[in-house]
């Protein structure tokens, strides 16, 4: 009995002393938050992503997913240290850190990039009963552009602008899922989504309905603005059959979508993100949630990045031999 108490006491002993080593992990981790974007966009699938993965791998950390707006939101959060990662467009990042956002002159500093993730294009998808062929033809349409502070809005305003329609459309406010229901539904006439391809919400719309995907890119050249004014924003192909019905090749612009951290974040911390991340397992965990991630290489890294890149991630991609440009050091 006596030899079986001893027995039953080490026991306890070494339960406690892994209850207290689980406590003490716990009270010791460290919550990160990853700002992401509005549910079923590209920007929420590679939060969720990293977040899920970084969590597993970076020793100390808990990292957590937070749906956004999107791209100026995150902006705004990271610069305001409410997150600690998010996901930013390289225009906004650019136009926020030299106050020239829409309405708005404030500059946003405390954001830095971290990493090229995608090029994200826009479609601006019709109905093709519509019979809408150009931009001009959107003229007192009602055209749904994104939710009030994401990206998509942002990108929409610039690019209407510069067509010189923006004050002749009807803007509407509503995400991309809302609106592929509501172009189908006859509420809307036009679709504009600020994404990754194959985009989960123009699937959705033309798997419902025939759709035109208009050729922006066309247009904006002959127009000239666009480019002078943003000239992060860059040529960028669609390929034929990636979206039902649409069998040709689709000339539309782009910008970046940039993986960024708040300017107070550790470089230590920063530094071991992005190593785990674009390690072999890293990327492949990432291309498994979302396919747009095949993009993401050492190569391809520091692409579209125009605004200064966190001290942790320079740190990364100079020991890949990249060259870090005077414009990703200030």
């Amino acid at each position: 009995m006596i030899i079986f108490a001893q027995q039953v006491r080490k026991i306890l002993f070494a339960l406690a002393i892994m209850l207290l080593s689980s406590f003490k992990t716990i009270a010791t981790e460290k919550t990160l938050l990853f700002s992401g974007g509005p549910d079923g966009g590209t920007f929420q699938y590679f939060s969720a992503g990293i977040s899920e993965y970084l969590s597993k791998e970076l020793d100390g950390y808990r990292i957590l997913s937070e749906a956004s707006a999107g791209s100026v939101e995150n902006l705004r959060r990271l610069n305001k240290r409410e997150a600690d990662f998010g996901i930013t467009y390289s225009g906004d990042l650019f136009l926020g850190r030299n106050g020239r956002l829409s309405n708005n002159v404030r500059q946003y500093r405390n954001v830095h990039a971290v990493a090229y993730l995608y090029g994200a294009p826009a479609h601006l998808v019709v109905l093709d009963e519509k019979r809408i062929n150009s931009i001009s033809e959107l003229v007192g349409k009602k055209v749904a552009i994104g939710a009030v502070g994401s990206g998509a809005a942002a990108s929409a305003q610039r690019f209407f602008e510069s067509m010189g329609v923006w004050g002749k459309i009807e803007p509407q406010y509503i995400g991309y899922s809302e609106g592929a229901y509501a172009l189908g539904d006859g509420l809307i006439d036009a679709l504009w989504v600020f994404a990754g391809y194959p985009n989960s919400s123009v699937i959705q719309a033309a798997s419902a309905n025939k759709i035109k995907l208009l050729q922006t890119y066309t247009e904006a050249k002959k127009n000239g603005k666009l480019f002078e004014d943003f000239p992060f924003y860059s040529r960028v192909v669609i390929p034929a059959d990636t979206y039902p019905g649409v069998d040709y090749d689709v000339v539309t612009i782009q910008d970046s979508a940039l993986w960024t951290a708040s300017r107070h974040l550790s470089g230590d911390v920063v530094e071991t993100a992005v190593r785990l991340i674009y390690q072999s397992e890293g990327l492949k965990h990432l291309v498994s949630v979302k396919s747009t991630a095949k993009a993401m290489s050492i190569d391809s890294g520091l692409t579209g990045i125009v605004t200064p890149v966190h001290k942790g991630a320079q740190n990364f991609w100079k020991s890949k031999g990249k060259t870090i440009t005077a414009k990703q050091i200030q």
